[in-house]
């Protein structure tokens, strides 16, 4: 069967080819599903309202997966908090290293995406994957957006911010779990 995926990129990211979602993205495609991978506005000063506009202009093809690492993450729960993205809008997301707002704070090119209050349900299945180390998440992703949302969350040991400086170009079991969604994740090189 054949799937559509928007995957959605961080801050600063200007889709390498070497990163896990770069991969991703050709890996599925060559498998014959649909793929959008966008490069959102401005990475390295991001707006937040212009890539919520960019995210609900995407929404319309209305994915089936959605995948988002890093800043996308919390603009995804933006997105959730301001009703932009409804119950049955996708299948499933995967949520992927999303930073802390105390970290977010330290940078006034992404502080506004400080996420928003966590007092709202998500609609749909959702997935928390992160580093039990991420240096970008302080207090650690399952007590920062895990509990508070009440998501299943994976922690990686010693994954840092899954990006390319963790090691994270090839990801195999982000694949399975795009093709499966019962697959448990692992490290990279593990599985």
């Amino acid at each position: 069967m054949t799937s559509s995926y928007l995957i959605l990129h961080g801050w600063q990211n200007h889709r390498p080819e070497g990163h896990w979602q770069h991969w991703l993205a050709d890996r599925l495609a060559e498998l014959g599903h649909e793929v959008t991978y966008p490069q959102l506005p401005e990475p390295d000063d991001p707006d937040l309202e212009v890539w919520l506009g960019e995210l609900a202009r995407h929404l319309e093809q209305r994915p089936d997966v959605v995948l988002a690492h890093s800043l996308s993450a919390v603009l995804w729960l933006h997105a959730v908090s301001r009703g932009i993205v409804k119950e049955g809008y996708v299948e499933r997301v995967l949520l992927v290293g999303p930073p802390s707002p105390t970290v977010l704070a330290q940078y006034p090119e992404v502080a506004e995406f400080a996420p928003p209050p966590l007092e709202f349900a998500l609609p749909g299945p959702t997935l928390l994957v992160a580093g039990d180390d991420d240096p970008y998440c302080a207090g650690g992703a399952r007590a920062v957006y895990g509990d508070p949302l009440g998501l299943p969350t994976t922690l990686l040991p010693g994954a840092a911010h899954l990006d390319l400086d963790a090691g994270y170009g090839s990801w195999p079991s982000v694949l399975e779990w795009c093709l499966d969604p019962e697959t448990e994740f692992t490290v990279r090189g593990e599985g």
